[in-house]
């Protein structure tokens, strides 16, 4: 199963010139099997978005990118989370609490948007973007993903309609609902794909 796992949408992200049929259409064409809506500090296209994946068929699961005192992480599995920026550690533990699952985006973007060096002193992390659409492939984390136990995923982080499922996330079996998506992140193996212009190819 593909999953392009960092996906913005325009009415919760403003900085996101994409629709969520867009988004969809545009998922299919490139062949993945499903997308997440990250947005900013924002799970507030759950509803929508779960009744758009039921009317179309395709799963999309909704997760946030939130905003911590030490950079930026994804989280899937909550309900809610911290209406103000806090430390990424509490963030993380509460993940945990929830039984979701939480990745580092973009760990060494140099816009202060990564958690950098803070991989290292946090605990309770489960992955880390090793391909962001929107960073240098240089830039990014495979070797520190291996060095610290990490899941290694790729995303797309997309806001624009070139951007979708320029990198995505390999997992072992397919599923559809949020829970047996939270499930497989955290029990089974997770690879980074890359688009090649004609499939994807996985590191």
């Amino acid at each position: 199963m593909l999953v392009d796992m960092h996906i913005h949408e325009r009415t919760c992200s403003a900085d996101s010139f994409l629709t969520l049929e867009e988004i969809v259409a545009l998922a299919r064409a490139r062949g993945l099997d499903a997308v997440c809506i990250t947005d900013h500090d924002s799970m507030g296209l759950k509803e929508r978005a779960e009744a758009y994946a039921r009317e179309t068929g395709f799963p999309i699961f909704v997760g946030v990118e939130y905003y911590s005192l030490q950079g930026d992480i994804t989280a899937w599995g909550i309900d809610t989370f911290p209406n103000q920026r806090i430390d990424a550690q509490p963030f993380i533990d509460q993940v945990n609490a929830a039984g979701g699952f939480c990745a580092a985006c973009h760990p060494f973007r140099n816009n202060m948007r990564g958690l950098g060096e803070h991989l290292r002193r946090v605990t309770g992390l489960h992955g880390v973007e090793v391909l962001n659409g929107s960073t240098n492939r240089e830039a990014n984390a495979l070797r520190r993903a291996r060095e610290l136990g990490l899941k290694p995923i790729g995303a797309s982080d997309a806001h624009v309609a070139g951007q979708l499922g320029k990198y995505a996330t390999w997992l072992p079996e397919r599923v559809t609902t949020l829970a047996d998506f939270v499930a497989q992140l955290r029990s089974g193996p997770t690879r980074p794909a890359a688009w090649s212009g004609e499939g994807y190819d996985l590191l």
